[in-house]
Parts: structure tokens; sequence; C-alpha cells
């Protein structure tokens, strides 16, 4: 368990940090003492201290009745896989949270607007907390992203769609903390000394950056912020990259149809919803479907864009995006993988190679970096005035990633942790903070 919170003072007894990711949904408890635990699930016979960020609706018929069931987080999966009726999968939906285009989604019979999933998807984890877990805590401190994941995040509309949905689970005045803040504190246990930190997030949607001095000052470990930064391209950013070159060609892009005597290529607007599973949802009820239908009559290549209506039709995002996350994770270690993917009447096979994936993700980690540049900036600090790098998140082991912070700030000065928890454990940690009104985010950074 973490020990004691780099936080000054202590206030309530328990207090309670969630991190709401793009992947993972992880939940901690802090003591006065600086004790520490995450919330741990037990589903399969295994302990789980992390809640999947997904939702899965079923229709379930009986005589004379219809009622739209509901279930989050790895009983969502399991539903998923075993369910035997339609359904409604949805993951990631985070990545909508500051989209004003995105209104709503029907699912079923029901509508539901952003700040409806996120209440359903709590009620769901607060459902398999089995009693453990109170929103209505006066302790409670809840992470979000320095940037919003979207072209033209709005920052104020993605704060409002959070009140809303936690304050129906009877949060009625939590406070919200940059995450990379949260896992400064968690990360600051391990200064032996004074030092300026900077603290790389990568989740799936976003990359967020915090520079923070820590002081021991009478025996406590005092921290100050100097400045955040954030860009909304992370993990998903890069998994599209493949699902670009090596899926959506094998799915009918760049291909062409017949429209009287003309042959017109097919618009590619239909594999941008590729980028991302819940974009992949959506296309069965914004029209997207049908309209790949229509052009699978025209089409000189049918077979193909049959494949892309089947993995829509059955929804097979969870099992496209795990063939994705899999071999890019293989990169991470190897210089060359096979990616694979099956399901249905598909198989979609192909050699990937590191170099080839680092030129396609070469333009973001570029923009990555601009954000960083952003950050040292408005902190007014140069890389060499930068005493330790902490680095968090899955998408802090891709070669390039490492490589960029190496060149930056030196081999000797990065740690990186793989641990899900590290940013509840510091929201937690924050929330025994007499004064943690302070590191709340009052606006937009």
């Amino acid at each position: 368990m973490p020990p004691q919170s780099p936080a000054t003072g202590q206030s309530a007894p328990v207090s309670i940090g969630i991190d709401f990711g793009t992947s993972n949904t992880v939940v901690a408890f802090a003591h006065a003492d600086g004790h520490t635990e995450a919330l741990n699930f037990e589903h399969g016979g295994q302990g789980l201290n992390h809640f999947v960020t997904a939702l899965c609706f079923w229709d379930e018929r009986r005589p004379g009745k219809s009622t739209i069931r509901v279930e989050g987080g790895p009983w969502a999966i399991e539903q998923f896989v075993e369910a035997t009726t339609a359904l409604r999968f949805i993951q990631s939906f985070k990545s909508f949270a500051a989209s004003a285009t995105f209104q709503e989604t029907r699912i079923f019979r029901e509508r539901f607007r952003f700040e409806d999933l996120l209440a359903t998807f709590l009620n769901t984890l607060v459902k398999h907390a089995d009693g453990r877990l109170d929103l209505s805590a006066a302790n409670l401190v809840i992470g979000r992203p320095v940037t919003f994941a979207g072209r033209q995040p709005d920052d104020d509309l993605a704060m409002q769609r959070y009140r809303t949905a936690f304050e129906r689970l009877g949060a009625s005045s939590p406070t919200y903390v940059y995450e990379p803040v949260g896992a400064a504190f968690f990360y600051a246990r391990q200064l032996k000394r004074d030092a300026t930190v900077l603290v790389a997030d990568f989740g799936g949607g976003t990359s967020d950056f915090s520079i923070m001095r820590f002081e021991q000052v009478a025996g406590q470990l005092k921290a100050e912020p100097l400045a955040h930064s954030g860009i909304g391209i992370a993990g998903d950013a890069f998994d599209y990259s493949i699902v670009d070159r090596i899926v959506s060609p094998r799915l009918g892009k760049g291909g062409r149809f017949r429209s009287f005597d003309k042959e017109l290529s097919i618009p590619n607007h239909y594999y941008a919803n590729l980028a991302r599973w819940h974009q992949l949802a959506m296309m069965k009820t914004n029209g997207d479907l049908k309209g790949l239908q229509d052009l699978a009559k025209v089409a000189v290549e049918p077979e193909k864009l049959e494949k892309f209506i089947e993995i829509v039709e059955f929804d097979m995002g969870f099992a496209l995006y795990s063939a994705v996350s899999k071999a890019k994770i293989a990169l991470s270690s190897q210089d060359e993988t096979e990616f694979r993917f099956a399901g249905g009447d598909i198989e979609i096979s192909a050699a990937l190679k590191r170099r080839d994936f680092e030129r396609w993700i070469a333009g973001d980690v570029a923009r990555i970096e601009a954000s960083l540049d952003e950050g040292l900036s408005r902190a007014n600090t140069r890389a060499e005035e930068i005493e330790r790098v902490f680095l968090t998140g899955g998408t802090s082991f891709v070669p390039a990633i490492r490589k960029l912070f190496a060149e930056r700030f030196g081999e000797e000065r990065l740690v990186s942790t793989d641990q899900f928890e590290s940013i509840a454990y510091g929201l937690a940690l924050i929330g025994q903070d007499k004064q943690k009104e302070r590191w709340e985010v009052r606006k937009a950074a």
C-alpha cells in the first residue's frame, strides 16, 4: 500500500479519489494517517483494482414486457461476450465529454446524453462496490484531464456534464483536480529532497503534463504547482494509426463504387469512425451503417464493405481494438510483430514493424512534444531544471515516447510505472489536505 501522503495536514478520516479514465476507472481511499488503498472488485474469481470504462445495454424481452438492462466494467464485457440478444456496447465514451457536436445517442428506445452515460456508468460502479463506495461523502476528489480529447474541446461543457452526472449520485461539492497533479502526489513519496518535478500522464484520450515544486518545510512535504499543459492525443490515436494503415484498406478504404456511368471513391468519413471504439458503436444509430449497406450494393469490391458492415453489426470493436492493443504492446519490446484479428467470417493479418509504426505516429509525437514545451514555457522552467520526470500510463512505454523524454531530460531522471492506481491514490491523498481547495481546477488551463 502507498505510504504517507505528501499532502499537508489532515482533515476527514477518509477521502475518496476517483480517476475516471478513457479506458479504465480507479477509485482509491486515503485515511488520515496516510494509509491508502484501491477499491477492489471481485470478478470471475479475480480481484481487480480497476473498473473498465465500458457499458453494455441489452433489450430483455419477456411476454408482454421489454426492459432495457445495463452493466458496466468487466461485467459489461462479460455480457457482451456471452450475449445471445441484441445489445449496445459502449467504451471510451469519456472522449465525448467536451464535444459540443455530441448531443445524444439512441440506445434502443431511449436517448442518452453524455451525462446520462456517465451517471449510468457510475451507478454500475457503485453497485459492484457492494456498499463500500458512497459518492455523497464530503471528501471526494475527482480527476479531470488538463485538456479534454477532441478537435475543439469545450472545457466548460465537459465540466458541466461531469458535475451533472456526479450530482445524480449524491456528489454535491466534489473537488476537481488535474489528473497529473494526482499522479504527482503519488510519486512525490519517492522524493528524498526538494525537487522540481514533471509528471507526464498518458491516458487513452489525452496526454497531460504538470510541473510542480516539492519542498520539505518543517518536516512536511509542501507542493506548489508551476504550470500545466495537455493535448487530446494519446494511446487511442496511436492505435488508430495501426487501424488506418492495416485494417481500413481491408474494409474498403480507398475503394470505389459505381454511380450511373461513373466510378467514385468511397467516402473516407466512414473510416474515421474506426478511430475509437465508441465512434464505431455509434454507426448503428447515426445513419452510417445504412450508408455502408447502400454502398456495398454498388461497390467495385463489395466483399470488403461487407466485412466492415459485419464488424459494426456484430459489435466487434472490442475484439478489433484488443488485437490492435496487443500488437502495439508487442512493439514496445520487439522490432516486429504480427497483427492478427479474427471474428465471424473476417480474418485480417499483417506483419507490423516498429519503424513503420513510429513513422505513422511521428506527427502525433511532435504535437505531444509541443504541448510539453508549452508547459515548460508556462512554468518558466528549462528542461535541465527538471530534476525528476514521472511517466505514467501505458503509452509512456511506447519507445518513441520514451526516447523523446530520455533525449530531453536524460534517462537517469526518468521514472515510469504501469501502476493503474497512481492517479487515484494521489487524488485521495489530496483529499487529506486541509487546504485541498488550492488544487481545485476553477477554469480551463
